[in-house]
């Protein structure tokens, strides 16, 4: 696998201004893919946790709008974490991560884009059928 298909943080472009700072992402430009859909996670209750799957096509680029959450990845051979707490970087996620969101802060926002639009055939939600699929 080569590196742009590697989960990686990416910073993002940050203009400061002493009225406030801006930063943005465009497509194909610090992104390595096309953006089909936007989402957003917002008012986790403590303690709750997201995500708990993998995509088998979408690529995913999450970044914490506001507050703090932990982004823990799964490639099938080993676990990493990623403290997602600064609105100027993001997490790269590509196909066959299996992804859960924890350790959400009061307030926190996720901004979620991916690569393809919602469906739920991409989705594995099956712990033991996301090993199986990547290890064939």
């Amino acid at each position: 696998m080569n590196t742009e298909n590697k989960a990686r943080i990416i910073e993002l472009p940050k203009i400061t201004d002493p009225r406030g700072n801006l930063s943005f992402f465009e497509n194909n430009n610090q992104l390595p893919f096309e953006i089909k859909r936007s989402y957003w996670i917002y008012d986790v209750p403590g303690g709750e946790n997201r995500g708990g799957h993998a995509f088998r096509e979408a690529h995913e680029f999450i970044v914490a709008l506001s507050g703090s959450f932990n982004v823990i990845l799964d490639d099938g051979n080993g676990k990493k974490t990623y403290a997602l707490n600064r609105s100027y970087y993001g997490l790269y996620v590509p196909p066959m991560c299996w992804r859960e969101m924890v350790e959400f802060s009061t307030n926190s926002l996720a901004l979620v884009v991916t690569s393809t639009n919602f469906s739920e055939e991409d989705y594995i939600r099956d712990y033991n059928e996301f090993l199986s699929e990547v290890h064939k």
